[in-house]
């Protein structure tokens, strides 16, 4: 089966200016596009997924990628060359674990292709099979979540059906376990269990408040900068900003902070996949919500194609070297700063059995972690991935 198979094409499109991505983007409208020859191969795709059933209250969204698309096409290219093709939409499965098979063994394939895909459409559960399709890769894999609440069953964990709203308890669960970390950024603790929030500190994941980066939002970067996938739920982003969606709320990010963070993800070295997810049409009469979303994935492709290439440590000259001996520690806390983006990266050693290749694992941080760990203090963040690495 090719992956032909899995997409069916997408509407005829319009005619559009020549700085307008619509004229070039590859789109599969009538003969779906060659990915894999070295003169055509993309350096994005985007999916749309057209499944909602396991979206909660939200029935609608499998609407979402032609809107997005037919606002996204109108927006004018940055300036630098683009290789984007748009593959269509996942055909719906006859059952739902058909979709998520598809969606998995497409990514899967682009991926082991060095190609990142863009998942637009569908409920925030698909998130689920995003992550699937890395379980052949042989890596440990950092999953960001931008959302407004944690999207788990506490009360039955290893039971509830999947769904937008527990697909969390099936990424934790999962066996093989090859999840590294865990990020929510952007919850409201108010929508948010505190057993959740327990568990999360119990397994060491990252939280990061609405409040704690409104206003602040560099601080999300380094978690966005960590995770191999991210997933985007539209209901992250306040109802006056996004009405497109039948679960909004009223507080939320602002549409330019949505945007921002999904440059982040672009920007990242390490993010080979993101999806945005439950974006409904039904509850968006004027468009609005689909030209936030067109403008949030713009972001992302702008990002990307503004990557700075200089995850550490190669060559070293590249980069500064920080050492910072702490007081009653039997270690010193080793801080590396990139001289092309100024970006700072922690390493925590690994304590177990390693290879010769594997000391330790560096982790993206802040500015202020080096200076707490000048001051004398352990940064939480190399304290917590400390011990994920035991």
């Amino acid at each position: 089966m090719s992956l032909a198979d899995f997409f069916s094409p997408i509407p005829n499109r319009e005619e559009y200016l020549n700085s307008q991505l619509g004229k070039v983007i590859v789109s599969y409208v009538d003969e779906f596009p060659d990915l894999y020859l070295d003169t055509k191969k993309p350096d994005l795709v985007i999916i749309g997924v057209e499944e909602d059933r396991a979206s909660v209250g939200n029935n609608g969204c499998a609407k979402g990628p032609n809107e997005i698309r037919k606002h996204f096409y109108e927006l004018y290219q940055g300036d630098y060359d683009i290789k984007i093709t748009d593959l269509g939409n996942v055909k719906p499965g006859d059952t739902i674990n058909d979709t998520y098979a598809a969606i998995r063994l497409i990514i899967e394939d682009l991926l082991k292709h060095d190609i990142l895909p863009i998942i637009i459409g569908g409920g925030h559960d698909l998130t689920y099979a995003q992550y699937l399709a890395y379980e052949h890769l042989d890596q440990k894999v950092e999953v960001a979540v931008i959302d407004a609440k944690f999207d788990l069953d506490q009360a039955n964990a290893e039971d509830s059906p999947l769904n937008s709203q527990t697909y969390l308890n099936k990424i934790i669960l999962h066996q093989p376990d090859y999840l590294f970390n865990l990020s929510n950024v952007a919850f409201q603790t108010y929508l948010v269990s505190k057993e959740s929030i327990n568990m999360y500190d119990k397994l060491f994941f990252t939280m990061q408040r609405l409040g704690s980066i409104s206003g602040k939002l560099d601080h999300a970067e380094p978690v966005l900068r960590a995770a191999d996938m991210v997933s985007f739920d539209v209901t992250a982003i306040r109802a006056s900003e996004a009405i497109g969606n039948a679960n909004a709320v009223p507080n939320g990010l602002y549409g330019n902070e949505a945007c921002q963070l999904a440059r982040y993800a672009g920007m990242s070295d390490k993010c080979s996949s993101v999806g945005f997810y439950e974006f409904n049409p039904t509850f968006d009469p004027l468009g609005h919500t689909a030209m936030l979303v067109s403008q949030m994935i713009w972001c992302f492709v702008d990002g990307y194609y503004n990557r700075k290439q200089d995850t550490p440590l190669y060559p070293k000259s590249s980069y500064i070297i920080y050492r910072t001996p702490l007081e009653n520690e039997e270690h010193e806390v080793v801080f590396v700063k990139s001289k092309k983006s100024d970006r700072w990266w922690m390493q925590v050693p690994y304590f177990g059995t390693r290879s010769v290749n594997e000391r330790y694992y560096l982790v993206p941080c802040r500015y202020e972690d080096y200076q707490m760990a000048v001051n004398g203090e352990m940064p939480d963040l190399w304290w917590r991935t400390h011990q994920k690495l035991q």
